[in-house]
């Protein structure tokens, strides 16, 4: 799984999930400011899973139906720590939940996921 790491997902996190050999590309460190519609497409166009902290992409994958990446993972709570979201990440992908073609809600206690069709504009 390839991942685009949102500009609020922490930069400590990128860094801890690309040492444990996962290919995550930050917003933050590359493109700081993008609109999320740019997200968006950079996730589609890469194959790649937009992992966040920003709910706005439910809005704009189901309802405005935009360029549906890979997957969404949205964290829905406030990290403990610049780590707690690497740590959550890692456990999914350890875990063996997929996200590909899924919008992924994840809440430190449970997991829902919805399907999305793939390569909408």
């Amino acid at each position: 799984m390839k991942f685009l790491a949102n500009e609020n997902f922490p930069l400590a996190s990128v860094r801890a999930l690309r040492n444990i050999g996962l290919d995550v590309v930050s917003v933050e460190e590359e493109s700081p400011g993008i609109p999320d519609e740019e997200v968006l497409r950079r996730a589609r166009d890469e194959n790649r899973i937009i992992v966040t902290f920003d709910r706005d992409y439910g809005e704009l994958v189901f309802h405005r139906r935009l360029s549906a990446p890979a997957g969404v993972l949205y964290l829905r709570f406030h990290p403990k720590s610049p780590l707690e979201a690497a740590e959550y990440v890692a456990g999914l992908t350890a875990g063996g939940m997929e996200l590909e073609g899924r919008f992924t809600t994840a809440d430190r206690d449970r997991v829902r996921q919805r399907i999305i069709q793939l390569g909408e504009d």
